[in-house]
C-alpha cells in the first residue's frame, strides 16, 4: 500500500474504498449484506484501510455494514470517513447525525467527518462551529467538506476558529477534470487534500474507446481501471476512493499502486479525455 499525508503527521492509504450503493442507495437494501461485509473485510486485509461512507448511503445501512465488517479489527489501523447530509447542518441536527453515525459504525470516533453537500439555507458559521464541537468532544479526529467549490471551501475555513479543514471530497476523474481548473490549485494553496470520488465514472472509463488509454495501458501491462486510478494518485495531495463489492475488481484496484505514469503519459491522458 502507498500512503500520503492527509494531516500533519498522519498518513493514510492514497487508495481507499467507497461505499456508495453498499446496503442500498436512498433506502436500505439488505439483499447482499453478507457479500458486502466480506468484500469490505477483504479490502481491509489487502490494505484498503481508508474507508469512506455516509449517513445518507442506504439511509445509514452502509455505515452499519462497515461497522459489522470492522468489528474486532484494530481500530487504530483504520481511517474511517463519514459525512453529514445537507439537511442536517444546523448545530443540533449535526450533533445528532454525528452520534447516530458512530452508533451505526460501532466506534467511538470517526477519523474524518465531512459536510456531504453545502446548504445555502443554513449559515456556514453555525455548521462549522458544530463541526469544531465534534472535534472537541472527540467524535472525530479531523473535519472537512465535500462537493464544495473553491470559494465555498475558503469561506468554510474562514468560519473555523480552532482547526483547519483537511479534505474536500469531490467528483474527479479523467472524464470529469473540472477540479483541475480551480479547486485543486486552491486545495494545494490551503493545504487541503482532494479526495476523488467516482474515479471510474461508474464504469464509463471502460466503455469509452480511447487509443491513448489503450496504448499506455499496454505499455505498463495494466488495465484501463488501473491507469485511470493511477492518473489520479499521481497528482500531489490527491486520494481516491473507488467502490466495488466484487473481489476481482477490488484486486484490480490494487494494481494501480506501486508505479507511476510518466509526466508525458499523464498529460496525454488528460488531453485525450478532456
Amino acid at each position: 500500500m502507498e500512503f500520503r499525508e492527509i494531516a500533519k503527521g498522519v498518513s493514510i492509504p492514497i487508495l481507499g474504498l467507497g461505499t456508495w450503493g453498499m446496503g442500498g442507495r436512498e433506502t436500505p437494501d439488505k439483499a447482499r449484506d453478507s457479500d458486502t461485509v466480506t468484500a469490505i473485510r477483504m479490502a481491509v486485509e489487502l490494505g484498503l484501510t481508508h474507508i469512506d461512507t455516509a449517513e445518507y448511503y442506504g439511509a445509514g445501512h452502509a455505515e452499519e455494514l462497515v461497522g459489522e465488517a470492522i468489528d474486532g479489527m484494530d481500530r487504530e489501523k483504520l481511517f474511517i470517513t463519514s459525512k453529514v447530509w445537507h439537511n442536517h447542518l444546523h448545530r443540533d441536527d449535526l450533533l445528532r447525525s454525528m452520534k447516530a453515525s458512530l452508533k451505526r459504525l460501532g466506534t467511538d470516533y470517526v477519523d474524518l467527518y465531512l459536510i456531504h453537500w453545502p446548504n445555502p439555507d443554513v449559515h456556514l458559521k453555525e455548521t462549522m462551529e458544530a463541526l469544531e464541537e465534534c472535534l472537541r468532544e472527540g467524535h472525530t479526529r479531523f473535519i472537512g467538506v465535500s462537493n464544495f467549490s473553491a470559494q465555498l471551501m475558503e469561506a468554510a475555513q474562514r468560519n473555523l476558529r480552532e482547526t483547519k479543514l483537511v479534505a474536500n471530497q469531490v467528483q474527479y476523474s479523467l472524464l470529469d477534470q473540472k477540479p483541475r481548473m480551480e479547486l485543486l490549485p486552491t486545495c494545494r494553496k490551503m493545504g487541503v487534500s482532494l479526495i476523488a470520488y467516482r474515479p471510474l465514472e461508474r464504469g464509463a472509463i471502460l466503455q469509452t474507446p480511447n487509443p491513448v488509454m489503450d496504448e499506455i495501458a499496454k505499455t505498463h501491462g495494466k488495465t484501463r481501471v488501473q491507469v485511470a486510478l493511477n492518473w489520479l494518485i499521481s497528482q500531489e495531495n490527491v486520494f481516491t476512493i473507488p467502490k466495488s463489492t466484487n473481489p476481482i475488481h477490488i484486486m484490480e484496484f490494487m494494481g494501480a499502486l506501486g508505479w507511476r505514469l510518466t509526466p508525458e503519459e499523464w498529460s496525454r491522458l488528460a488531453e485525450a479525455y478532456r
